[in-house]
This record gives C-alpha cells, structure tokens and sequence, in this order.
C-alpha cells in the first residue's frame, strides 16, 4: 500500500500560500528540494514558532496534519566575492515603483505650489504662515539630501 499524502500551506511573509503535497515520510529538506529547488540554502521554514533547522527530520516526526500551515522565509542569496578580472553579478533589476518614492516628489511638488501661491497672493499668508513655509521647505530640503546621498 503506498503511504497516505498530505496536504501542507506553504504561506509566505507578503501572505501569499503555496500548497504542498508530501508524504509523511518525507523529510525538511526533500519538501526544501521540490518546492525550492536551487534556494534550499535560503529557505527558512518555520512551524509554531519552531525554525525547522535538521533536513534530515521526518514530516511525520513534526506531527504535521493536513493543511498544516508551514511559514516560508526566504532569504536573498549570498554575495560571493569575485576575483579581479572576472565578470561579477550584474546589477540587480531597478525596484517597483512604489508609494514611498513618490512621497518626496510629491511634497517637493506640493513646496513649490505653495510657494507660488505666497507669491501671487501675499496678502492670505500671514508672517506666521510664510515662516512655517520656510521651514517646511528647509526640512525638505534636508530629507531630499539624506535620502540621495547615499
């Protein structure tokens, strides 16, 4: 008779889930090389709490039942140094743009508005107002340095 399957949920950190279909003889790193093949180094996986550190452990010995939730970590790959004359890694893909690198373009644009507003209507801004402005814009201007300095 061949050994009963089991179902497991592979969920991810940005809460994404896989399903898994193992044996319960299976061990922590045969479900690393099927579900992760090549990135058995870099995966994590955690089960109540408990990182599953021994590849060599059953399924059965974790006392896993079906649809038990197993929490995938993975992490990026090691950096290996090159020698010198040899092609290194290309760079990596330019990330997603995403709400927070467009938040200081936005407030610049939102600085410079105002601005033009003091300008072309004096008499609405008080004393007050322009000097908050004015300091709005230099505590701008100090984030837009730190933020692209690096």
């Amino acid at each position: 008779p061949s050994e009963p399957t089991l179902v497991l949920r592979l969920k991810f950190l940005n809460d994404t889930e896989r399903l898994a279909r193992v044996r319960p003889g299976d061990t922590v790193g045969a479900l690393k090389r099927t579900y992760f093949p090549g990135q058995e180094q870099q995966v994590r996986l955690i089960y109540q709490g408990q990182l599953l550190r021994d590849d060599t452990q059953s399924l059965a010995g974790l006392h896993l039942g079906h649809l038990s939730v197993l929490h995938c970590h993975l992490s990026p790959p090691s950096v290996t140094p090159t020698a010198p004359g040899t092609p290194g890694p290309r760079s990596p893909a330019p990330a997603a743009l995403g709400v927070g690198s467009l938040a200081l373009p936005l407030f610049v644009l939102l600085l410079a508005l105002l601005w033009y507003l003091q300008l072309q209507h004096r008499h609405v801004f008080t004393a007050t107002a322009t000097t908050c402005l004015a300091g709005l814009t230099l505590l701008v201007t100090f984030v837009a340095f730190a933020m692209y300095r690096r």
